[in-house]
C-alpha cells in the first residue's frame, strides 16, 4: 500500500535511497528547506505501509497573469518502486494543487534532453515540449521545458511551443 502525504523537514533524513542515483538532480539541504517553508503545499512523499520513502515531489507556483502556473521543481521515485505508475500519483498531486489551491493557468517541469524515459511519462501525462532552454544544466546539457496546461487554460494557450531554443536566463518568471 502507498499513501502519498506532504513532505515535512525530518523527510530530508530519510531520503536517501531516492535520491542516490545518477537519474536525480540533488540540491542542498538550505534548497530543500527553502522550498518547504516557502511553497509548503507543492511538496509531497510517498511512503509504503512501513513507512519507507518511495518517492517525492517539490514545487512551487510562480508567474504573473497569463503564466501564473505551478513549476515541478523535482520528482524522483527510488529505482525499486519505479515503473508502477508513482511518479505519475506524484504529478497528479502536484497538478492539483496548482489547480485547487493556486488557480494555475498550467504547470511545468524541466527535463534532460537525454532523458527520454521521462519525457515519454511527461507526455503520457499530457505534457508538451514548450521550448528548448540551451545549457540549462550544470554540466552544459540541454532541457526541455514542458508544459501541461490546467482548467484556467482552456484554449491551451501556455502550451503553444516557442519556434526557437533559449537561454536559461529568458526563463525568468
Amino acid at each position: 500500500m502507498t499513501s502519498i502525504r506532504r513532505f515535512v523537514a525530518d523527510d530530508l533524513f530519510k531520503f536517501n535511497n531516492i535520491n542516490l542515483d545518477s537519474l536525480t538532480e540533488n540540491y542542498n539541504i538550505g534548497f530543500y528547506f527553502h522550498y518547504l517553508s516557502r511553497w509548503p503545499d507543492f511538496s509531497a512523499v510517498a511512503e509504503d505501509a512501513s513507512g519507507k520513502q518511495m518517492g517525492y515531489v517539490i514545487g512551487k507556483a510562480e508567474g504573473r497573469g497569463e503564466d501564473w502556473h505551478g513549476h515541478v521543481t523535482a520528482v524522483t521515485v527510488a529505482p525499486e518502486y519505479r515503473r508502477i505508475g508513482l511518479a505519475s500519483k506524484l504529478m497528479d498531486w502536484l497538478e492539483e494543487v496548482s489547480e485547487k489551491q493556486y488557480d494555475g493557468y498550467f504547470v511545468d517541469l524541466f527535463v534532460r534532453k537525454t532523458n527520454t524515459v521521462a519525457i515519454g511519462m511527461y507526455e503520457r501525462l499530457g505534457y508538451v515540449i514548450y521550448r528548448r532552454v540551451l545549457g540549462y544544466y550544470g554540466d552544459s546539457e540541454d532541457a526541455y521545458d514542458m508544459r501541461k496546461a490546467l482548467r484556467r487554460d482552456p484554449e491551451k494557450k501556455s502550451m503553444v511551443p516557442l519556434d526557437r531554443p533559449v537561454l536559461p536566463e529568458e526563463c525568468v518568471f
